[in-house]
Order: structure tokens, then sequence, then C-alpha cells
């Protein structure tokens, strides 16, 4: 077991994970790096919402696998990619939860990629 603490999200920190409506598009280094119709929003507290992106989605050839790893008490161990046609921008640009926490299961198998990071992340409608 590990020794890392998991936190449910509650009325203090609130997580929901909805259905993106539209399409999101992200690109980084002029390369459309994901183009999707199913990506999830996942609103946690008062941060700015993400979108996680099906990993099939998304085209791996672009990405790299880094040494980078984190960890959220509500949502789990994180994992990083850089973007090489991104350029220094976009080192540890793109991250995922393997094996996330029961809480937030629905985004495993999903990237989400850092705003600022990427040239940009839109969100479509229909």
């Amino acid at each position: 077991m590990s020794d890392k603490p998991v936190l449910q999200p509650g009325p203090n920190h609130p997580i929901t994970i909805t259905p993106t409506t539209g399409r999101v598009v992200v690109t980084a280094g002029g390369k459309v790096v994901a183009d999707s119709h199913n990506a999830l929003t996942l609103q946690e507290s008062t941060y700015p919402p993400v979108q996680y992106i099906p990993l099939a989605d998304v085209d791996q050839t672009l990405l790299r696998r880094t040494e980078t790893e984190s960890y959220c008490p509500f949502k789990g161990d994180a994992s990083y990619y850089s973007i090489p046609a991104g350029g220094d921008k976009a080192v540890d640009s793109v991250w995922e939860y393997p094996k996330p926490h029961d809480a937030v299961s629905e985004i495993a198998g999903h990237v989400a990629f850092w705003d600022g990071r990427v040239d940009s992340i839109e969100v479509q409608d229909h």
C-alpha cells in the first residue's frame, strides 16, 4: 500500500468530469497533435477546466515520454510527455494518469496538455 495520501473530491474540492461538447484540436510546433470528438472536460475546484483527450485521438509519434512524474492526492500518479516539434516550451507539456484514483477513473487512457506549452487547445462547436 502506498504511503501517499488519497483524497476524495467533495464540497471543499469538487471535481467533475463531463463529455466535451464539440471537437478539441491541439497544435504544437505547427502540427496537429490531437483531434478529438471524444474529449472529457475535467473541472477541478476553482482551477480552469482541462481537456482530457483519448490517447487514440493523439498523434503519439509526436510525443516523447519523459522521466518526469508527479502526484495529485485527488487524481493519482501522473507521467509526462514532451512534444519535440514544439521546442523547449513543449517539454513536459502532456500528462496522463495511467491508473487514476477511482473518483476520476474516467480519465484513464486520456492525456491532457498544458495551456501555454502548446500552440493552441481549441474547443470547437459541432
